[in-house]
């Protein structure tokens, strides 16, 4: 009997693995559901489960797929999915693993029309301010629409009957289907880059929301902001609202609509101009009556009727100017010589001669005080002097001396004695007389009793 083969969990799970993603079916597969348990994860992973009223299948959808969806998924939207399914071998789970994603039906694209909607009008891509305006007078117009359709021709016949002089040049491009939104791109994209348009109408016929879904597309709306030539936008009926129509510079409710608002009518441009004229007309001659009903009043006038009237009171105010001008003039030269021979007094006195006389003056005058100061005060000075010598002399020790007087010292004579405590029997003494010096021994003393 032979033993049977055993395998690993891990090697069962790769096993089958293996074999789905070999399916030739299950390796790129289409399926319709509703979404439940959706999770947008942190790292940008979308998890959620597809439904139908039979059964269910686990779903990922990673972040890489996820950034091209045009709509955002939510809670029972319904879809249709692409993907291919294989299995989780840590759970032994096989999952469904989608790479592409679009609304199923006309609820889940008004749900993709609305989310894309909010998300250009936060970012301002509807905002008036940014809007361009339409020349009023276009030197020529860039048509993108299908060139097959009615809305071609409705726009051509439009321009030639409003304004037959313009210029039309047409850029043919799918309206419909999963290309028209690149072949929009490219068309708009094409007519900046040759710059031969002023204005771009941007278009096609009425149709369902599928049809006219190439005109809600997030590249188609971001082409037509980015546009340096200003767009009209000129998509289905006068009920039809597109992303294209908020994004454009100018919304038209119909193609015919839109070629009317791209170029005005030329009769409507004759009855203005011919206004214009009349206007002009009129006030030219209103202003030539004006100036000849003005000429009439000069031609009235006292002025030219009597023109030597008008000159004798302006003859009598200028001799009346020439008097005043005379006396103001005497009156400044009087003044002009009156300060010149202040300013000559002036200069004279500041003549140099004139100032050394004067310093040599003062300089003598100056030493003359200063000698008899400086004598003043020798003899005050020689006077306290004789005065200091006399208190001196009378003050003397050697004048007291001259009386009888004597001065004892120590035998090295640096101290004076002033008392017989200071002596001993036996000890040298010096006397300063008035006119010498003696040397003496003490024999004996004597304290006086008080």
């Amino acid at each position: 009997m032979n033993q049977p083969r055993i395998i690993s969990i891990k090697d069962l799970n790769r096993y089958i693995k293996g074999l789905l993603e070999d399916d030739d079916v299950l390796a790129d597969v289409w399926v319709r559901g509703e979404i439940s348990n959706f999770t947008h994860h942190s790292s940008g992973h979308m998890y959620f489960t597809l439904k139908d009223k039979d059964s269910r299948v686990k779903c990922i959808m990673f972040a890489s797929y996820n950034q091209r969806l045009p709509f955002m998924p939510k809670e029972g939207t319904r879809v249709i999915a692409r993907g291919n399914i294989s299995v989780y071998e840590r759970d032994g789970q096989y999952q469904f693993y989608v790479t592409q994603m679009q609304p199923d039906g006309v609820g889940s694209l008004y749900l993709a029309y609305e989310q894309l909607k909010k998300k250009l009008e936060a970012e301002g891509l509807f905002s008036p301010l940014a809007k361009k305006t339409i020349p009023r007078f276009p030197g020529a117009i860039g048509v993108i629409t299908s060139p097959t359709g009615a809305a071609v021709r409705d726009i051509v016949t439009t321009l030639q009957r409003r304004y037959p002089s313009v210029p039309i040049l047409l850029y043919p491009v799918l309206v419909q289907g999963s290309q028209a939104a690149p072949s929009i791109v490219r068309a708009i994209q094409t007519m900046n880059e040759r710059r031969e348009v002023d204005v771009l109408i941007v278009g096609r016929g009425g149709g369902s929301l599928e049809e006219l879904w190439a005109f809600n597309e997030e590249i188609v709306a971001r082409s037509i902001y980015q546009s340096e030539i200003p767009v009209i936008s000129a998509v289905g009926h006068e009920t039809d609202f597109t992303i294209a129509d908020f994004v454009a510079d100018l919304r038209a409710a119909t193609p015919t609509a839109a070629a009317e608002l791209a170029v005005p009518h030329h009769l409507e441009l004759k009855q203005e101009l011919h206004h214009y004229m009349q206007r002009l007309q009129g006030g030219l001659m209103k202003r030539l009556q004006s100036g000849r009903d003005r000429l009439a009043r000069l031609n009235r006038s006292p002025a030219l009727q009597q023109p030597h009237k008008q000159l004798r009171q302006p003859a009598e105010r200028l001799d009346r100017l020439k008097e005043q001008l005379h006396y103001r003039m005497s009156a400044k030269l009087s003044q002009a010589e009156h300060k010149q021979m202040r300013l000559n007094q002036r200069l004279t006195g500041f003549n140099p001669a004139n100032q050394i006389v004067a310093a040599r003056d003062k300089e003598t005058a100056a030493r003359r005080r200063l000698q008899l100061a400086m004598q003043s005060v020798l003899k005050d000075a020689k006077a306290r002097f004789g005065g200091q010598l006399k208190q001196l002399d009378a003050l003397s020790p050697l004048k007291v001396m001259q009386r009888g007087y004597s001065l004892v010292y120590d035998e090295k004579e640096t101290r004076l004695i002033r008392s017989v405590s200071q002596l001993q029997p036996g000890d040298v003494v010096k006397i300063r007389l008035s006119d010498g010096q003696v040397d003496c021994q003490v024999w004996s003393m004597e304290e006086k009793k008080g």
